[in-house]
């Protein structure tokens, strides 16, 4: 056929063998991170309504979950507690004897080969819901980053490999490695919540923590959603303050924002959280008989990593990897 051209793209198409030879971007095991939510009380686990598949877990009954995540060889848990009490400054964050710090004990002490990643922010801790330190309706900077420091040297104690510090407090990363170097543990990396947008994609997970706020919202320290330029200032100085991962959260919404975070800073591990409202919705269509699950929620994970992230928060980690492996 004259003029018809000799490349044809669909060649690579036609067959699942060569379709695989040719794949640009793979999900794998070693790509995913699996959030838990730790109960202090024993009444407060069980399933999340508003997250088909999620349960809170008390520290004494973690293990069956840890096992189930172990055997699919994802290599760390991402942690969040509820405690029994909260009260204004959140005290309970950052307790010796708290429930994250003991459910980091007890993981390390089962589960060594699985890293452990402890959040730090305030809002599940505090009566008020706020991720720190409330004056006259307005969350305080500065006390609040004195908060995260001293949250993240108990998780430090515990045993956390990494922290995770989630409030967009500025100067939330310099307070926490000095704090951790001060005291000590000079190896325990901040993988930062470094663009984090005040997104309405977050409500299952309020749920879930029980950490919405009673007054207000978040917008006045999470990032606007139509900002991208502002994205790279806030990774720059999280790296600057010793940030050793950034994270953008949430994913779907911002692949724009992971593909100009991993061109800016190509040598910066960066991670992305698929948030409870993206997992969420998915769940719910499929219930609902509109998509196919297991499609539509490994290709929304392939394109978080096709944009650039390097591993990925996600409550679908262990079913992921079943999808993957042809379970």
């Amino acid at each position: 056929m004259s003029g018809f051209p000799k490349r044809r793209l669909r060649r690579r198409r036609l067959s699942p063998a060569v379709r695989s030879m040719t794949r640009e971007t793979r999900l794998g095991p070693e790509d995913f991170i699996a959030p838990l939510f730790i109960v202090e009380r024993p009444e407060d686990a069980g399933p999340v309504s508003s997250m088909p598949g999620v349960r809170r877990h008390t520290v004494e009954r973690l293990d069956h979950e840890l096992e189930q995540i172990a055997s699919r060889r994802i290599p760390a848990v991402m942690l969040f507690g509820i405690p029994a009490k909260k009260d204004a400054k959140g005290s309970q964050a950052y307790a010796a004897d708290g429930v994250i710090a003991r459910a980091i004990r007890r993981i390390k002490e089962t589960f060594q080969d699985t890293a452990v990643i402890a959040d730090v922010c305030l809002c599940e801790y505090t009566d008020h819901g706020h991720c720190g330190i409330v004056r006259d309706d307005r969350v305080l900077n500065d006390e609040t980053i004195e908060a995260y420091a001293r949250t993240a040297l108990a998780y430090a104690r515990a045993g956390a490999d990494l922290v995770a510090p989630s409030g967009m407090m500025d100067g939330m990363v310099a307070s926490i490695r000095s704090s951790l170097d001060d005291s000590g543990f000079q190896d325990v990396a901040i993988l930062s919540y470094a663009v984090k947008y005040a997104s309405s994609f977050y409500g299952p997970f309020r749920e879930a923590a029980d950490c919405a706020p009673a007054f207000g919202d978040r917008r006045t320290h999470q990032m606007d959603p139509a900002n991208a330029r502002e994205a790279l200032a806030e990774a720059e100085t999280d790296l600057d303050e010793g940030a050793d991962i950034l994270m953008v959260k949430p994913a779907l919404a911002y692949l724009d924002v992971i593909a100009g975070l991993r061109r800016a800073f190509p040598s910066a591990p960066l991670a992305a959280y698929q948030v409870s409202g993206e997992y969420s919705m998915i769940k719910a269509a499929a219930a609902n008989g509109w998509i196919d699950e297991r499609r539509v929620a490994l290709e929304s994970l392939t394109s978080i990593k096709r944009a650039g992230a390097d591993t990925i928060i996600t409550y679908f980690a262990t079913q992921a990897v079943d999808w993957l492996s042809g379970g």
